[in-house]
Formats: C-alpha cells, sequence, structure tokens
C-alpha cells in the first residue's frame, strides 16, 4: 500500500470517527498533506526512546520547529506556506 493512501484512509477514519462522537466543537478535519520519515530497522531503539520521552522533548522545543529541522536535516525541500499552522 502506498504511503500516501494509508495516510489517506487513517485521516478520513478518524475524522469521521471524531466528527460522529463529537469529541471537538465544531467540525474537525485534518490539514491537507502530510510529512513521513523512515528510519531502519537498527534505529528501532532510537525510535522508541524518542516516543517515549516526546512529552519532556516537546517541553523546550514545539513540534513545528522540530519538524522544520527534521526536513533540513535530510535537505527535503519545503515551503514555508505549506507548512501546518499551530493553534
Amino acid at each position: 500500500m502506498a504511503l500516501s493512501d494509508l495516510v489517506g484512509a487513517l485521516k478520513a477514519g478518524s475524522t469521521n470517527y471524531i466528527n460522529k462522537n463529537k469529541w471537538v466543537k465544531g467540525r474537525f478535519a485534518w490539514q491537507e498533506g502530510f510529512g513521513a520519515f523512515s528510519y531502519s530497522h537498527s534505529q528501532l531503539g532510537a525510535v522508541v526512546r524518542y516516543i517515549q520521552n516526546q512529552e519532556r522533548h516537546h517541553a523546550s522545543k514545539t513540534f513545528r520547529e522540530e519538524y522544520v529541522s527534521l526536513l533540513d536535516k535530510f535537505q527535503v525541500a519545503h515551503e514555508e506556506r505549506y507548512l501546518f499552522r499551530e493553534v
């Protein structure tokens, strides 16, 4: 399955579920687009540790700041206007 198809299905399903259960005021909708980074199996431990420490990590750096730093680190061309908006 293509990653874009998987993400599309996840976004559609979760949007419908959130709206059906009225988990937010108004109508919930994902922003357009997505980003994904892959890591090799040998880096699994580091990824798990990152997830376990995510709350502490994001106390000093926003998700958006980290996302932009990953784009820069992996030399992914991007335009500011297409990056997600923080609320």
